[in-house]
C-alpha cells in the first residue's frame, strides 16, 4: 500500500513538473502580456495543484496533507483573481492586443 501512495505522489509530481515547465515555456516564448498571463496562470495552477494533491496523497488528511488541501484552495481562488487583475491593469494603461482582436463589446471606430 506504502509502494501504490509513493507511486501516485511520483506521479502527481512529474505532472505537476509537465505544466509548470509548459507554463515556464509559455511565459519565455509567448509575444504580449495578455498571452503571458495567460500561460502562467492556466498551467501553473494546474501544476501547482498537482503537486500539492502529491503531498496530501503522501502524508494523508491530517496535518501536512490538510496543509496541501488548504494550498489548493487558497490556489484555485487567488490565481484567477491575479490573472484577470493584470489583464484589466494591461488593458487599462493601454496595453494593445496582437493583430486586429478587440475588447469584447468594443468596436475599431470607438
Amino acid at each position: 500500500m506504502v509502494a501504490v501512495r509513493a507511486a501516485i505522489a511520483v506521479g502527481l509530481v512529474a505532472v505537476g513538473c509537465f505544466f509548470l515547465a509548459v507554463g515556464t515555456l509559455g511565459l519565455l516564448r509567448l509575444p504580449n502580456v495578455y498571452n503571458r498571463m495567460h500561460a502562467t496562470s492556466k498551467p501553473t495552477t494546474l501544476g501547482t495543484a498537482s503537486i500539492f494533491l502529491a503531498g496530501f496523497v503522501r502524508f494523508g488528511p491530517g496535518g501536512a496533507g490538510l496543509t496541501s488541501l488548504v494550498g489548493i484552495a487558497f490556489l484555485f481562488l487567488t490565481v484567477p483573481t491575479g490573472a484577470h487583475m493584470i489583464s484589466r491593469s494591461a488593458q487599462r494603461t493601454g496595453v494593445p492586443f496582437l493583430g486586429n482582436v478587440t475588447w469584447p463589446g468594443k468596436s475599431d471606430d470607438e
